[in-house]
């Protein structure tokens, strides 16, 4: 199975980004020790629009599809209700290699 991967726009209330990217440095925490990896950009020229890339050694593992333990769901839970994940944030990317 290939690597996965989700790359999701999310917008973030004027006032809620510390507690927005609070909440994404925990949940990073969590998915470095648990072999998958959470970054996060912020737009240059929109600094309420923010870019979450999700990665998953396999699509049937990625955060977007698979059940999380307890304490992940809960700190998505916090995300969705902070901000606002925009149409298509879920689409899921798997990777190719190189020699496919």
């Amino acid at each position: 199975m290939a690597r996965a991967l989700t790359v999701s726009r999310v917008r973030v209330p004027d006032g809620k980004d510390g507690e927005y990217l609070s909440a994404v440095r925990e949940l990073a925490g969590l998915a470095e020790a648990r072999g998958w990896h959470l970054w996060v950009f912020r737009s240059r020229d929109d600094p309420r629009l923010f870019l979450e890339c999700s990665e998953s050694t396999t699509a049937d593992s990625h955060r977007a599809v698979a059940r999380r333990p307890a304490d992940e769901r809960r700190i998505e839970e916090r995300l969705r209700s902070i901000a606002m994940y925009q149409p298509g944030a879920w689409d899921m990317w798997e990777a190719i290699r190189s020699d496919d």
